[in-house]
């Protein structure tokens, strides 16, 4: 069975850290791109931040540049995200997915999310 398995959210104080991990079973991430998204309660879903199947090329949503770090290990099958100085406006449920190609072709695998919460 090809999943995406997110795990390290939580709950965490204003300024806190975070690190989210997505791991692959059934098949490798090697050849994909991996995105992190995020949704809030009454919103749309964001992208957050991707990383090319290489590693060697990442982007990041203007609300986290400088706060969130996303890297992978391909001989782990997963990919991280970082997530530094933690505001409440974090607070959502994230995903990761992985497209076969760039950050920005279409995501075929998504994971079922992990809660972030983080409190003022």
């Amino acid at each position: 069975q090809l999943q995406l398995v997110e795990s390290g959210g939580g709950l965490v104080q204003l300024g806190g850290s975070l690190r989210l991990s997505c791991a692959a079973s059934g098949f490798t991430l090697d050849y994909y791109a991996i995105g992190w998204f995020r949704q809030a309660p009454g919103k749309e879903r964001e992208g957050v931040s991707c990383i090319s199947s290489s590693g060697g090329s990442t982007n990041y949503a203007d609300s986290v540049k400088g706060r969130f770090t996303i890297s992978r290990d391909n001989a782990k099958n997963t990919v991280y995200l970082q997530m530094n100085s933690l505001k409440p406006e974090d607070t959502a449920v994230y995903y990761c997915a992985a497209a076969p190609g760039t950050c920005w072709d279409e995501y075929d695998y998504w994971g079922q999310g992990t809660q972030v919460t983080v409190s003022s």
